[in-house]
Formats: structure tokens, sequence, C-alpha cells
């Protein structure tokens, strides 16, 4: 009986061997056909997937993956794929297709830096780290170059990572250069934002705010994620942008936007009336002063402030004016000075209402003025609406405004006609 239990022992000792001896010639093999690859992975293509699957395999043996330096040399073969495809790519132009490769190399690092107990290995840990954390900013690089951000700022922020391990650990970075490390920490915010990773690029600019950076876009998308976000403090990067950088056309055009949202109209006028200077052929700001004109005109008609309102409205519809000479086609342009006209003639209804009952000569009298005058307005309207309408014919908007016109200045039968249109196109047709 015990012969047989020392029997049964013996064999999983050898069993625990072989896998051993075969976890080891596998990540020997591993290199060896990584290394025929990055000789030139144009021709051996399949070498990278056999040294991948190997590599894997060996990943398996608990014995191996216990030890440090495994991870050391994992670490060294990712960084040894991604610099031939960098090299390759640098000579030929061809994509980097082992993108993961410096992510596994810094994960390889990390740990045998952690499993270490040597000084030795956890020096070659660092080493190996400072040579991926180049990797991270060059495969970081060439997606910043193809504009697709939210790869890059992956790369960009784990190379910061690599830094910052580097730095408590005694190694050495690219990054220690001051002036390095914060174009580093722009570009990388920079790319996080117009990635589509706002909050997670919003710590580095943060980072950079709290050091009060000489970027513009650093305050800006702090303005912007933080109101995204309905954070309370949001608009106080937008006023220190803005005191820092008066001139910067970002911000401008950011606090246009946050005072259209809060609706401060008589401030607003005075900032798009800066951003003109700035851009002095950019249609949108034109159309964008004409409208906010439009909406006071508005307000101080329904203040009875009649004087006021004629001089807003005859801002606006310059505005307008001066949209079309830069823009001829501007389909909103032309809509909205119809819809300047248009508003006014509305805004008579209630007095046509209130005089309605009154069958006095007087009263009479003063609703045939009043009617009349109502009418002028929505033929003044008509022009622009039948304008809008040759710009574009399946605008809804413009074809309730036109059947409304229609119908109040008894022009019946082009009602139903776009009554049917309007039907068609509110049933997708």
């Amino acid at each position: 009986m015990k012969k047989f239990v020392l029997g049964l022992l013996s064999l999983f000792l050898v069993a625990g061997t072989v896998t051993a001896q075969t976890g080891k010639k596998d990540l020997k093999k591993a290199e060896k056909a990584i290394n025929k690859y990055t000789n030139n992975t144009a021709e051996n293509a399949a070498s990278l997937q056999e040294g991948l699957s190997l590599l894997n395999s060996a990943l398996q043996d608990s014995e191996l993956t216990a030890k440090a330096e495994t991870y050391n040399k994992v670490g060294s073969l990712y960084n040894l794929i991604v610099d031939g495809e960098w090299k390759t790519s640098l000579l030929s132009g061809s994509e980097i297709t082992s993108v993961d490769a410096p992510f596994k190399a810094a994960e390889a690092f990390y740990k045998a830096y952690d499993m270490a107990e040597k000084k030795g290995k956890k020096k070659d840990a660092i080493a190996g780290l400072q040579n991926t954390e180049a990797y991270l900013n060059n495969v970081g690089v060439k997606f910043f170059e193809k504009q697709e951000y939210g790869k890059a700022f992956d790369y960009f922020n784990k190379a910061i990572t690599a830094y910052e391990f580097l730095t408590a650990n005694g190694g050495e970075s690219r990054l220690a250069d001051e002036a390095t490390r914060k174009e580093h920490y722009y570009v990388t915010a920079a790319s996080g934002y117009y990635g589509d990773k706002k909050m997670e690029a919003k710590p580095i600019f943060m980072k950079m705010y709290d050091e009060g950076s000489d970027k513009a876009l650093v305050y800006e998308a702090l303005f912007k994620i933080s109101s995204e976000a309905n954070e309370p403090d949001a608009v106080q990067y937008l006023e220190k942008g803005r005191e820092v950088f008066p001139d910067d056309s970002g911000l401008l055009f950011a606090e246009i936007n946050y005072y259209l949202k809060e609706g401060r109209l008589d401030e607003l006028t005075g900032k798009l009336k800066s951003a003109i200077e700035k851009e002095p052929e950019n249609a949108s700001i034109y159309i964008t002063l004409g409208n906010v004109y439009d909406q006071l005109t508005q307000k101080e008609r329904e203040a009875g402030n009649d004087a006021k309102a004629q001089e807003y409205f005859d801002l606006s519809m310059d505005y307008y004016n001066q949209t079309l000479e830069r823009d001829p086609t501007n389909f909103d342009a032309v809509y909205s000075q119809g819809a300047l006209y248009y508003n006014k003639a509305a805004g008579m209804t209630d007095k046509i209402n209130e005089l309605a009952n009154d069958y006095t000569p007087a009263g009479t009298k003063k609703y045939d003025a009043i009617k009349g005058e109502m009418d002028g307005y929505f033929n003044q309207a008509l022009p622009y609406f039948q304008k809008a309408e040759g710009m574009n014919d399946k605008d809804l908007n413009t074809l309730v405004a036109l059947r409304e016109i229609y119908a109040r200045t008894n022009q019946l039968d082009k009602v139903g006609p776009l009554k049917a249109r309007i039907e068609a196109i509110q049933a997708g047709n």
C-alpha cells in the first residue's frame, strides 16, 4: 500500500516536471517565433500568431507565472513586437496591427516589479517599462495623426501611468522634462475631449487648470464637460478662461452659447458683435445675432414697448440680410425673415379678438384698421416663406406658416393642397 501511494506521488512529480518543461519550451519557442516576425513583419505574419499562441500556452504553467523573470520576458516580447511594427511603419507607412502590445507589455512589467524580490529583477522591469512608455507614446501619435482621438487618448493616458510608476520607483521617463510633460498632458486631455472620453480626460484637464495652464482649450473643455454633467461650478472655468484669454474664439463661442441657454439676451448682443469682429465672414454669427434681436423684439412687444420692439425688429432684419450677403443659400435666414413679419402679425391677434364683439361704428372701424395692418404683415411675410419653400419644400414650419397666411388672407384655394402636403410629410411620405 505504501509503495502504491509513493508511486502515485512519483508520477505526479514527473507530470509536474513535464508541465514546467513544456512551459519553458513554449516560452523559448514563442521568443524565437516573435524574433522571426520582427525581422520581417510583412512576410512573417504567421510567426506572430504562432508566437502569441505559444506565449499564451507558456503562461498556463503555474511554475513559470510564479516568477518575476517570466513577466519581464513577456513584457520584453511584447515590446519587441511593437518595436518591429513601429520600425516597419516608419519605413513603409504600414499600419501597426498589434495595437494592444504596449498595453500588455506594461501590465507584464508592473506585475514583474511587484513580484520581484531581488533588486536586479525590479531593475529589469523598470528598464523594460521605460521602453514601453516610449512605445505607448509613439502608437498614440499614430492614432492622433489619423484623428482617431479616442484610441490616441488610451495610449497617451497609459504613458502617463507608466511615467508615474517610473517616477515613483526610481526609473527614467521622457516626461521628466517639464515642457515635454505639459505638452503630453495637453495632447492626452485634448484627445480624450475630441475622442468622446471627456470624463476620463477631465482629471487631466483639472491638473492643468490647477497649474494655471496657458492652453485655452483647458478652460473651454472643463466648462463644457462640467456643464454637460450639470455641475454648479461649471461657469467658473468659462469665466476664468475668458479672463485669461479674452481674444480666444472657442471660449467666446462657448460663452455665447451659455448666454443663449441662460436667456441673457441683452448681454449677448455685445458678445456676438465681438465675435463678428473676430470672424467677419462667419454667417452663423450674423444669423445668431438676428435671432437674438428677434427674441428681444418679441420680449419688448409683449411688454407693450412698441418703439423698442420696432428697433429690435429692424436690427434683426438687418442681421438676417447680412447673413444672406455672406451665404445666399441660408434657409434659416430666409425663413427667419418671414417669421419676423409673421410673429408681428400674430402678435395683433389679441387686439383683433378684443374688438371682434364690438359692433359699434367706432369698434368696427378700429377692427378693420387693425385687421388691415395685420394682413399687411402677413402679406409681407409671404414672399419670404415662399422663397423658403423653394429652398426646402419638406420643411413643416414653412408649410404651416404658408397655410396659415393663405387662410387668414382668404386665399382658400391654396389651403387644401398645403394641408394635404403637410399631412403626407407627417405620415412619412
